[in-house]
């Protein structure tokens, strides 16, 4: 959960900042179906990294996490493709949500805005 929020958070603090380059971008003839592609296909690269990371990270340390588990290999793939799946897919939502936004943003208010 608490991964879900700070993903969406992060992404949507993103996109906030870039609402000036995102009116620049409607205002010279960019669809918002390119601004909604550009905003998920930044989102899922930085998540996909960061999930890549991750797996090399968790494998690396499974001697150590060995000891911690219970009932559970620490090299289950199971488990593994079920956290990267549950992740992948948060990040895509959570890239879509502020995309959808990013793509509505009228240029002349974006324009105007400091």
């Amino acid at each position: 959960m608490l991964a879900t929020v700070g993903l969406y958070s992060l992404i949507r603090y993103a996109v906030s900042q870039r609402t000036r380059e995102m009116g620049v971008r409607m205002a010279l003839g960019a669809r918002p179906r390119d601004i909604e592609r550009l905003v998920v296909g930044e989102g899922m690269w930085l998540a996909l990294l960061g999930l890549g990371l991750g797996l090399g990270l968790s494998f690396a340390i499974t001697r150590f996490l060995a000891s911690l588990l219970l009932g559970v290999s620490a090299t289950d793939p199971l488990i593994y493709v079920a956290v990267t799946a549950l992740l992948a897919a948060v990040a895509a939502l959570s890239s879509y949500l502020p995309a959808r936004t990013a793509a509505g943003v009228d240029p002349s208010v974006a324009l105007r805005t400091e």
